[in-house]
């Protein structure tokens, strides 16, 4: 749909929405037994953004300044981009933190995935923003499978920001 018909969708059903495209790349290690040993890539690809953009912004909501993601994940020694679904919860005033959490399937198994950005503060936000310490678990028994760390690259900005669009 182009961006006109976007904007009159929105129009009609008396809202505003957004969304973007964000690519977190960086390592993992599989905890032992649960993968092949050392350290391989680790990859998100996701787009994420609010429907409507009162509700995200009214602090008295209860999914206040979260929203829907969904895109691929590379999990190195397991998967290479295989769909995944979530949400992104900005908890910068309650935590002070950045919240990916998705859920995926590789050989019919479910996994979840809970990625945090961390200490969140007006003074670090060239590292806070970047960089995410993630954990990998068995969805229906909780086992840790493994442990992240990616990073959103400087390099990626203009295309981020480019990516913003009526949603």
């Amino acid at each position: 749909m182009g961006r006109i018909a976007d904007l009159k969708k929105m129009v009609a059903e008396n809202r505003l929405g957004f969304s973007m495209d964000e690519v977190m790349s960086g390592s993992h290690e599989f905890e032992p037994g649960m993968g092949p040993p050392g350290r391989h890539p680790f990859e998100f690809r996701v787009t994420w953004g609010p429907r409507n953009i009162f509700h995200w912004a009214n602090p008295l909501n209860e999914e206040f300044m979260t929203q829907p993601l969904s895109g691929t994940v590379t999990v190195g020694g397991m998967c290479y981009r295989v769909p995944c679904d979530g949400t992104l919860e900005l908890a910068y005033f309650t935590e002070g933190k950045i919240r990916y959490t998705f859920d995926f399937s590789v050989d019919g198994k479910a996994y979840h995935f809970v990625g945090e950005k961390v200490n969140i503060r007006p003074w670090n936000l060239p590292v806070s923003h970047t960089t995410c310490f993630g954990t990998l678990v068995e969805k229906e028994t909780g086992k840790l499978v493994s442990r992240s760390v990616t990073y959103f690259k400087l390099w990626r900005s203009a295309s981020f920001l480019a990516s913003l669009r009526l949603a």
